[in-house]
């Protein structure tokens, strides 16, 4: 089995390079996902989170990612107080399903903050998406996220540079997509023969 890591900033095209991944056959599993899933209501995550920043966060009994994010991002002390609480509960989601993936398998964990995360996961390749931040911008600002909420994202993020001095493989996402999934299907051969190397 090869374990990897699909990293790139807020609004860089991971969840795309990750599509075409799963489309060649790799096991694509989201962390952001995993975020959302470990502080759904009733989970360990969900109550610790809610002692920790209050009730005001809660929405319809929920927890309101968008009052948390506005939280967070604002204060790296509560984002790192948050972050204390969600990584090792991600960590196990993510462990549990790479456990039960097939032995010949190609995984691929979509984490945007691996870099920020002092690498405490393993992988055997680390592939990372870049694009300038106009581009980026342009993108999120067509998400809705308000010019604001961008620059206290991609400033609470590690930069472009960082994430490429760990990675294995770059991922330049600013053209069209068929040039990713040329990209993307070349990182693929690799991983395969990798694998099989293994």
């Amino acid at each position: 089995m090869l374990v990897v890591a699909l990293t790139g900033g807020i609004g860089s095209g991971k969840s795309t390079v990750g599509q075409i991944f799963a489309q060649l056959g790799a096991i694509v599993i989201d962390s952001d996902q995993l975020a959302r899933d470990v502080i759904e209501r009733g989970s360990i995550g969900f109550n610790e989170v809610v002692t920790k920043f209050g009730d005001e966060i809660l929405k319809n009994g929920e927890i309101d990612r968008q009052i948390l994010a506005s939280l967070v991002f604002k204060d790296p002390t509560k984002r790192a107080e948050l972050e204390q609480i969600t990584h090792p509960l991600i960590r196990k989601a993510f462990a549990k399903v790479v456990s039960s993936a097939s032995p010949d398998s190609i995984v691929i964990n979509q984490i945007p903050l691996l870099v920020e995360s002092n690498h405490d996961y393993k992988f055997d390749h680390i592939i990372t998406v870049s694009a300038s931040e106009s581009i980026r911008n342009e993108r999120l600002i067509k998400r809705g996220l308000t010019n604001e909420q961008i620059k206290q994202r991609i400033q609470a993020q590690a930069t472009d540079q960082m994430r490429e001095d760990i990675a294995d493989s770059v991922i330049v996402n600013e053209k069209s997509e068929q040039e990713i999934t040329d990209q993307v299907e070349k990182i693929w051969e690799q991983l395969l023969s990798k694998n099989v190397g293994k």
